[in-house]
Formats: C-alpha cells, sequence, structure tokens
C-alpha cells in the first residue's frame, strides 16, 4: 500500500508539473520553462510560488557486476527508478523544496545470499537497492528533500531533510541514490574572502537505504567489521549520542589561496578537526600547478559512545591523525596530480561509512580506507576533457600499503595491502538527447597483502574487478 500510493503521489506531481510548465510556456511564447518571466514581487501569490518553480525528473539505471578470484561468488544487478523535485520561487526570502525517488530490482543474482565459501555477504551490487532487505526488489522508494529555506543577500538557513556535502557527511554517490540528511543548516557567504557553514544533524537516509534513522542507531547497517581485540563489533543501536554539530570556515584572500577549516563533534562519542590548504600557480596562460594539503586529528569523547568496549563505536581514549597531499597540474583539457595519504599509527581513521566517502586525495571508487591505521597510500590520476565536454575520461593507478589483516587494531576490516586500477568515461548527450548522460566505471584490485590462506580476505576486496554501466537522464 505504501509503495502504490508514494507511486500515485509521484505520478500526480508530474502531470501537475507538467500542466504547469505547459500554462507557462502558452503565458510566455517562446521564453525557455527554466527561465520563466516572473510577476513583480508586489503582485506575487501563493500560487505563483509552485508556477515559477524549479522543477526537476531524473531517471536512472544502473548495471554493476562484480568477477572475484576462482570459485568466490560473482554477482551482477540492473537497477532502474526515476524521481521528482521541485523547489519554490522564494517570496518574502523563503523557499520549500521536496524530492523523493522510487527504484526497482529489474533483474540481479542472487544477491542476498552470501558466498559459500566465506559466508560473507554481497557488498557492492545489494548497495544499488537495500541492504537492510536485499530480497526487496519492489517497495523501494523514498521521500528524500523536504526542507523550508530562508535566503537573505547571499546567505540562507535551512531546516528539513536537506542534502549536505562535507567531510563528515555526503551524498557519495556512487550507487542509485544518495545519502540525505535531517538537520538544520546555515550557510553565510556574504563576502568573496570569507564564509562561515555549518549547522546540527540529527537524522540520517544512508545510500543503499530507504529509511530515516536517528544518527546513532545509522551506525552499522553496513557491516561494521572488528574491535580493537578481534572481537566482532557490535555498536549497531547500542551507541548513545544526540547528534552531528558541523562547522566550516573558509578564508580566501585571493584566487591563488584558499583555506578551510572544519570540525565535526559526533555528541557522546568523537570530535573530528580537519584543516585544508589548496593554492595555484599559474604556468602559462593556459595551465595551472596546484597542490593541497590536509590533516586530520580524532579523539574519543567519555566512552565513545558506550561504556561497554564490546558495543563502543571508539575506545576511551582513541586518537587518529592524518596527513593528506597532492601536487597536480591541468588546463582546460587535461588533468594530472600526484597524490599521498598517512594514517598513523595511533589508531584507525573512523567515519561511519553510512554518511559518506573519506575526503583524501587518495579515495579511489569502490574502496576505503576508513577503518584503519598505519597507512602509506598514493594515488596517481590523470582525466581528459574533449569534445567540448561532451566526453570525459580518467585513469587512477593507486598503492594501499595497510597494517596486517590480523593487526585488529589497526585493520577494522581485515583488508590487505592492495594495488587499485580505475578507469571510468561518461559522454554528455546534446541536441535531441540533451540531459542524457551515459558513464562507465572499471575498478580493478590486487591483493599485495598476506591473506593467510583464508578466503573472507579476499572475496569482494583484492583479486577482483567491478564493472559499472549507468545511464542518467535529467530534466
Amino acid at each position: 500500500m505504501k509503495n502504490n500510493i508514494t507511486y500515485y503521489l509521484m505520478g500526480l506531481l508530474y502531470l501537475l508539473t507538467t500542466n504547469l510548465f505547459s500554462q507557462e510556456h502558452a503565458q510566455h511564447n517562446g521564453v525557455d520553462n527554466h527561465h520563466i518571466s516572473l510577476k513583480p514581487k508586489d503582485s506575487l501569490c501563493l500560487k505563483d510560488c509552485f508556477l515559477q518553480a524549479h522543477w526537476e525528473a531524473h531517471t536512472r539505471t544502473f548495471a554493476m557486476g562484480t568477477i572475484n578470484e576462482g570459485s568466490l561468488k560473482d554477482d551482477y544487478a540492473l537497477a532502474s527508478g526515476a524521481g521528482i523535485g521541485v523547489l519554490t520561487r522564494p517570496i518574502y526570502g523563503f523557499q520549500v523544496g521536496v524530492s523523493g525517488f522510487f527504484i526497482y530490482n529489474l533483474y540481479s543474482s542472487k544477491i542476498e545470499l552470501p558466498d559459500s565459501l566465506t559466508l560473507s555477504p554481497n557488498r557492492y551490487e545489494v548497495g544499488l537497492f537495500d541492504v537492510e532487505n536485499p530480497a526487496n526488489k519492489n517497495d523501494l522508494d523514498r521521500l528524500e528533500e523536504l526542507y523550508l529555506k530562508y535566503n537573505l543577500s547571499k546567505s540562507a538557513i535551512t531546516v528539513g531533510k536537506i542534502n549536505i556535502n562535507t567531510p563528515f557527511i555526503n551524498p557519495q554517490d556512487g550507487r542509485m541514490r544518495p545519502t540525505i540528511s535531517e538537520g538544520v543548516w546555515l550557510n553565510m557567504n556574504e563576502s568573496k574572502k570569507f564564509g562561515i557553514n555549518g549547522g546540527w544533524i540529527w537524522k540520517i537516509s544512508p545510500r543503499s537505504t530507504v529509511q530515516w534513522f536517528s544518527l546513532a542507531n545509522s551506525m552499522g547497517i553496513n557491516p561494521s567489521g572488528v574491535n580493537i581485540d578481534g572481537s566482532k563489533s557490535n555498536y549497531h543501536e547500542h551507541i548513545s549520542s544526540a547528534g552531528l554539530a558541523i562547522a566550516n570556515v573558509y578564508f580566501k584572500p585571493n584566487d591563488k589561496l584558499k583555506i578551510n577549516l572544519w570540525n565535526g563533534l559526533f555528541d557522546n562519542v568523537m570530535n573530528t578537526a580537519m584543516i585544508e590548504i589548496n593554492t595555484t600557480q599559474s604556468l602559462n596562460d593556459k595551465t595551472k600547478l596546484y597542490q593541497g594539503v590536509m590533516y586530520l586529528h580524532q579523539d574519543a569523547i567519555n566512552n565513545g559512545g558506550n561504556s561497554d568496549p564490546k558495543k563502543t563505536y571508539v575506545n576511551k581514549g582513541f586518537q587518529s591523525n592524518v596527513i593528506s597531499a597532492q601536487i597536480g597540474i591541468k588546463n582546460k583539457k587535461i588533468n594530472t596530480s600526484l597524490n599521498y595519504t598517512h594514517i598513523t599509527g595511533d589508531g584507525r581513521y573512523l567515519m561511519p561509512r553510512e554518511w559518506g566517502k573519506e575526503p583524501f586525495y587518495t579515495f579511489l571508487p569502490r574502496e576505503r580506507n576508513e577503518g584503519l591505521g598505519n597507512v602509506h597510500a598514493f594515488l596517481l590520476k590523470t582525466s581528459l576533457n574533449a569534445f567540448e565536454g561532451k566526453f570525459k575520461t580518467g585513469l587512477g593507478y593507486g598503492y594501499y600499503q595497510l597494517p596486517d589483516v590480523k593487526d585488529y587494531r589497526l585493520n577494522k576490516y581485515g583488508v590487505p595491502s592492495y594495488h587499485q586500477i580505475n578507469y571510468d568515461a561518461s559522454y554528455s548527450f546534446r541536441k535531441f538527447l540533451k540531459g542524457l548522460e551515459m558513464k562507465v566505471i572499471v575498478a580493478y584490485k590486487i591483493k599485495e597483502g598476506e591473506t593467510y590462506n583464508n578466503l573472507k580476505y579476499v572475496y569482494n576486496k583484492v583479486n577482483m574487478i567491478n564493472l559499472n554501466f549507468i545511464l542518467d537522464f535529467k530534466i
């Protein structure tokens, strides 16, 4: 019933949208629908907020397959879905935004079943649907954004279900739908050289789920690895926290320098502070040299969420330190960079995987260095932008030197050292097919570290290839 009601509402919203656009087009013949003439402010009425709103529609079809070593389980899946959203025209500074999306599992292998040799669950294809219920193929709809926004000059405050992008919570849009948060968020950008962003987040709907969770109960929806003594982590629904406070201050004294300061205070669990400095220099009229460096430090708060060490997220006295750096050269067509990250041996870098991807320069899609300490990561990547921006492609090679898989204090998920090669390409169509984008991602991971002849350290971690084909159509 819930599923049918959602589809009926979304269908009605689509018909309403089409009707509103057609009426406006008739009244303003020859004017693009995205640039409708507006009435004077003093003649605005509530109806105009919707007639002159910004409407969006999005369909996505995603095919994914993973080939593992030897007799380890291979999987594949084909997902398709659509959504619609609206942001009303500002009236006295206020706007309302709402969006939703539904997904179908069109065809897939038995992604709900574990690998028979290791008893480990599927890691990649299940993320296209609902990780809490992998067998669900139809009831995959979600209310995503629902917020009230107040605008003042170049600043704004937003309350409700929102999409934010920070080092701690971000969309991580590598599956069908992104991570969405619920809270209050402030943007103050009155000056070109200085700005403040931040807010309080109390709920989240992680990527690959259809439900909303308190921030604390969202942790552990994905596999949670092991405690520092090697026992299975058991923090899911056992963490006590009111939410996450995020603060960001940035300085941009000129076009060549930007400094970002971030702090994420996860109530009763841990604090994460980060500084990032980015610089650019012009080598000639077409080419720029750029550098970046970031430092991140984490500390436990109280008992890390639970007084029982078996049920806590971070142990009392925990800390971690990370430094990441990059240097690159780019012009309008080519961008090449060399990147390095070191997580010290003080402790694991931790950030719930349900909240987003890591912010480090050495990140490559389909693997993370979250949950690790004593890491040396190297990444060389290059990208090409051709045919006036219609075609983009990139190649990345990374080497990730990790602690031993049995060093539980520094290796939460039992990932051995590995090499990774990623290739991606996308094509944005124009003219008749404008709005359609096709993308390919291939990730190949090769084992480097010791796995002690235990296939659980191999399955969906190393000696594997992950293939992705994505079609997006946006209006």
